[in-house]
């Protein structure tokens, strides 16, 4: 039987086969076809509204310290695996709606290891298959599957339902379009990656945007317990330099029979501010707050009055474009996790952690859509957290340094 991602890397193989000289990240069919553009101040036709994406990423990422148990480069999550790895091959097709054509759709599929890190519950992956590793997960997925439409009302209301990448945060689960390779731990610990659910999005003005709905949960596809979440973003943008997007997501995570008195709510609020004002460099912050109602990994201690739990932290991005082909970009995060549920893979709940985060990226456009990029990081804690030895569970190291070679290709 041919599976289906032997079937998305062929397909891919053959686009790349095909390509024109000059590939660009989400081309539209129109500008890959050879048609014309329309003229200034005319409606796009349909095909040029209609865009495509797709890439295909390997890394190889060096650690050079003590490694933990099964090779693993520990609470990194995406590049948890030390050594070789085939990321990613990703096809998308998208097209938002407009006022000539109203309905609006998307599809994402993906194949790779960070496809196992994308999942949500109900697509390719059940409730006994759980993170860190998700072995038993297919390396295939659905991140994105939703349709839109664009209601005459005002400034126009767009409506999506489906699956679609969380409002949450800065980064996302399509590594090429991050500043670094690796995800930050804001990302990979502690906010959603996707959402199922509905959204309802309206312009109160060219520069300030309302978004409104509800979702089935944090990476659920499944409702675990019968009730949907609030989600909601507030899109400040006074000038295309400059932009300010909060955003927030509420409701409980816990199946039912964990929820003894009453409805335990999980939240997140989440800021980004993104600054492009000076030519050639990329200023950024994104910080967030969440917490969880009687989390349940406080409540098996059987020790504690207050059940309650809390994380966040803030990263902060600087990118500077040197020439058209070469850029560097430095993040540093801060992440607090002072009762340990986040980190829950090498530190045992109850306990305060916090992680210090510096990577530093240069990325380089070598041919066509082919782009390498090396990067060093270093992730430090105020406790072990680090280093699970093959005979031991405990953490035997403060901190752990890696140095990354990653190769993607882009054809749109």
């Amino acid at each position: 039987m041919i599976r289906p991602s032997a079937v998305l890397l062929g397909f891919l193989a053959l686009i790349l086969l095909s390509a024109p000289g000059s590939l660009q990240a989400q081309q539209s069919v129109a500008d890959l076809l050879g048609r014309p553009a329309a003229l200034e101040g005319q409606p796009k036709s349909y095909l040029e509204e209609l865009t495509l994406y797709s890439y295909i990423e390997n890394s190889f990422v060096w650690n050079t310290g003590r490694v933990g148990r099964g090779d693993v480069n520990e609470l990194r999550f995406y590049d948890h695996d030390n050594g070789y790895t085939f990321n990613a091959a990703e096809l998308s097709v998208k097209k938002d709606p407009s006022d000539r054509y109203r309905l609006g759709y998307g599809v994402v599929i993906t194949a790779g290891l960070d496809s196992q890190k994308n999942h949500s519950l109900g697509i390719f992956r059940s409730a006994d298959d759980q993170g860190p590793l998700f072995r038993n997960t297919p390396k295939f997925d659905l991140p994105e599957a939703y349709a839109s439409y664009l209601v005459p009302v005002g400034n126009g209301l767009t409506l999506k339902a489906g699956k679609w990448a969380t409002l949450i945060g800065w980064e996302g689960y399509e590594s090429p379009k991050n500043l670094n390779f690796s995800r930050d731990f804001l990302y990979t610990l502690g906010t959603p990656y996707t959402h199922t659910g509905a959204l309802a999005t309206y312009p109160f003005a060219k520069w300030l945007s309302v978004t409104l709905g509800f979702t089935n949960g944090w990476d659920n596809s499944d409702n675990n317990n019968g009730y949907l979440r609030a989600i909601g973003q507030v899109a400040f943008t006074p000038s295309d330099k400059f932009s300010i997007t909060t955003a927030f997501h509420v409701g409980p995570e816990q199946n039912r029979s964990q929820m003894r008195d009453g409805v335990n709510n999980r939240w997140i609020v989440d800021t980004t501010i993104l600054y492009t004002g000076i030519d050639k460099l990329t200023l950024a912050t994104n910080f967030d707050f969440a917490g969880e109602q009687n989390d349940p990994a406080v409540v098996a201690l059987g020790t504690r009055k207050d059940n309650d739990s809390r994380w966040g932290g803030i990263a902060g991005y600087i990118a500077y474009d040197w020439t058209k082909a070469l850029r560097t970009a430095f993040r540093a995060e801060y992440f607090y996790d002072p009762q340990g549920v986040r980190s829950s893979e090498t530190v045992v709940a109850g306990h305060n952690v916090e992680l210090v985060s510096l990577t530093a990226t240069i990325e380089y456009k070598i041919w066509r859509g082919l782009v390498g990029r090396l990067e060093y990081r270093h992730d430090e804690a105020n406790r072990r957290a680090f280093s699970l030895q093959d005979h031991g569970t405990t953490p035997t190291s403060y901190a752990q340094n890696t140095l990354t070679a990653a190769l993607y290709y882009s054809f749109f």
